[in-house]
């Protein structure tokens, strides 16, 4: 079974959260010890564990990440008025190949789908994004994946899988049940004007850094649809992080990024939440941990809703316009907004069956004055081609 290759915490983590107060989070976690096992997975909200695998890196890591240092700093965070049962189930170390490491990680992950646990990864490298996304085959049918990166990692065509190219691996294997790819938060200088045209051509959504940054709400609905979210650790500005070799001076800040998290969080989609591509400093596991707090945090606040007129916690609004009728709902109880879209996806195949997209107050103003809101249109077009 994969749960056997599992590491557990190790002592010096374990002895460090001994010291914590009864409110920190290191007293609130259920932990993989050696001496007790695995901790019970029934009630479980979320499962924490680490894959100590960068053979694929892009820039060979110099330094194995540290992460007894990222589970000290997140286990002397203090909990919040959370109704979340956290379990840390320990770490993934390589295998004798990196095909190893990533059936080992697959397992791990569809098992812990199975029992409605979500996974919280840190991976050394963001490669191990593609064993994430194939643990859903047996799961769901079509997946929506979120990567928050500044850079679309398509690589070369003729390229071994790496952190920066395992976005072509995963929408050329087989099975592809990849349905949507959304990047927030791209640099353009980082990216070929190639992988921008094939972003397009996909009918992919790909936003960048500065239109984030300004509006940093425009992350939600992105995040609303998404079943992975994958982040690069990259994406966060240097002087956020305290490295400076690999990581760039323009970036999220980790206000934003923590937003970015929280949003993650919210959402009733999101089954996996991978974060990658950190080095070793101080700063980096502080931020790390923050961003995984703010993440469950956001879980704690989930609301399960689905839009329709019949119901009074949703307004309609008919939009008629040059092209389309577009018809948006707004929910009364989280402000969140919807678009129909029609046949967006598969199982929609009977006539004039419509999907819920959603989207933003801004798309429905939009709309209003003719202008028909681009991830509509992207959509709409993904459904009939």
């Amino acid at each position: 079974m994969a749960f056997d290759f599992l590491v557990p915490v190790s002592d010096k983590v374990l002895a460090y959260s001994e010291l914590l107060p009864p409110q920190a989070l290191g007293n609130n976690i259920h932990k993989h010890t050696e001496k007790k096992g695995l901790p019970v997975f029934a009630n479980a909200t979320v499962a924490i564990f680490a894959v100590n695998e960068s053979r694929n890196a892009f820039e060979k890591k110099m330094e194995r990440l540290d992460v007894d240092e990222i589970r000290i700093q997140l286990y002397r965070l203090m909990m919040g008025n959370w109704n979340s049962t956290i379990i840390d189930i320990g770490d993934i170390e390589e295998g004798e190949t990196v095909e190893d490491t990533y059936f080992v990680v697959k397992e791990v992950v569809a098992g812990l789908l199975e029992e409605n646990i979500i996974p919280i990864i840190i991976g050394a490298t963001q490669d191990i994004t593609f064993p994430t996304y194939r643990a859903f085959d047996k799961i769901k049918d079509m997946v929506n994946l979120v990567s928050i990166d500044s850079r679309f990692d398509f690589g070369e065509e003729d390229e071994l899988i790496s952190s920066h190219s395992y976005m072509s691996r995963i929408i050329t294997d087989k099975p592809n049940n990849l349905f949507n790819f959304s990047n927030i938060g791209y640099q353009s200088y980082f990216n070929a004007q190639e992988e921008i045209d094939l972003m397009e051509r996909l009918f992919f959504d790909a936003y960048r850094l500065g239109d984030i940054a300004n509006n940093i709400s425009l992350a939600e609905p992105i995040l609303r649809s998404s079943h992975i979210v994958s982040l690069d650790l990259r994406a966060i500005r240097a002087a956020e992080m305290g490295l400076y070799k690999n990581f760039s001076p323009n970036g999220f800040t980790g206000r934003e990024i923590c937003a970015i998290a929280r949003y993650a969080g919210i959402s009733d989609k999101v089954s996996l939440f991978g974060i990658y591509e950190g080095e070793n400093s101080l700063q980096a596991f502080q931020m790390i941990a923050q961003i995984i707090w703010y993440f469950i945090e956001g879980i704690s606040f989930r609301v399960t809703e689905f839009p329709s007129s019949k119901s009074e916690d949703f307004t309609k609004f008919t939009v008629p316009t040059d092209t389309e009728e577009l018809v948006f709902y707004k929910s009364h109880i989280t402000e969140r907004w919807w678009v129909e879209v029609p046949s967006i996806l598969p199982e929609h195949t009977k006539t004039n069956s419509v999907a819920l997209l959603p989207c933003t107050e801004e798309d429905y103003l939009d709309a209003c004055n003719q202008i028909i809101p681009e991830r509509w249109f992207k959509a709409y077009r993904k459904g009939f081609n």
